[in-house]
């Protein structure tokens, strides 16, 4: 047991190594999700003090779209290299490759998000620092690794693939980001757990399947 998760830590820390040599993924996700914050900002004038009524949908938007971005460079980014190949025929189970990858997608898209709250909040003039929604972000944050990652390996061998995964991905997540944004609302309303709490066993509950389905299927779709 202790190698096999041995192992997930080598692919996780494959990637962190890579990301910091390149800093590819996470400026391209920080970036995008700063360019929606400002757009957002932008389209809604003279509506700044309705912001408690958007800023949590606006906030878990500018998160997904940021978070399909880097999913989407996944494994794009080894296939492009010619070194996906090269991971698959390592002697490790295929489920490892596929934790360690969920490891490190959630923690670039948890980086990315810790870093533009804080801007959201300055730029709507609305607070959304708030230690409640930490369980949130984090549960959510899992949901979208699992699954993305999924998405992603079986995007990865197609033509279309930068289509593909949001395509996938969007439909799948949907039940995730509204039960997030609702609790998000709740939360920053301060209202009590009991209107919020549904909201978070949901995004458990999805997180607990799309944790063990993907590790079932991985092998099958990443090598087909």
């Amino acid at each position: 047991m202790n190698s096999y998760f041995a192992k997930v830590g080598a692919v996780f820390a494959k990637d962190v190594r890579t990301e910091l040599r390149t800093k590819e993924l996470f400026s391209a996700m920080f970036v995008f999700s700063l360019l929606v914050v400002i757009v957002f900002n932008f389209a809604l004038p003279g509506k700044t003090t309705d912001a408690k009524d958007v800023a949590p949908g606006l906030l878990w938007v500018a998160f997904t779209f940021a978070g399909v971005l880097g999913l989407n460079r996944s494994f794009i980014i080894e296939k492009d290299r010619g070194s996906l190949e090269g991971l698959l025929l390592a002697p490790v189970d295929r489920s490892a490759i596929f934790l360690g990858k969920v490891l490190g997608n959630f923690t670039f898209m948890l980086i990315v998000e810790v870093v533009i709250t804080p801007i959201f909040s300055l730029l709507f003039n609305y607070s959304v620092l708030n230690i409640g929604l930490v369980p949130v972000i984090l549960l959510g944050t899992i949901g979208f690794a699992e699954i993305g990652t999924l998405f992603s390996a079986m995007a990865v061998n197609t033509k279309a693939r930068e289509v593909l995964l949001p395509v996938l991905f969007f439909p799948i997540m949907l039940p995730v980001i509204i039960a997030a944004a609702q609790a998000t609302t709740a939360i920053l309303a301060e209202r009590g757990f009991d209107e919020w709490g549904g909201q978070l066993q949901l995004i458990g509950v999805f997180d607990i399947a799309f944790a063990i389905v993907p590790v079932l299927v991985f092998e099958m779709v990443i090598e087909d």
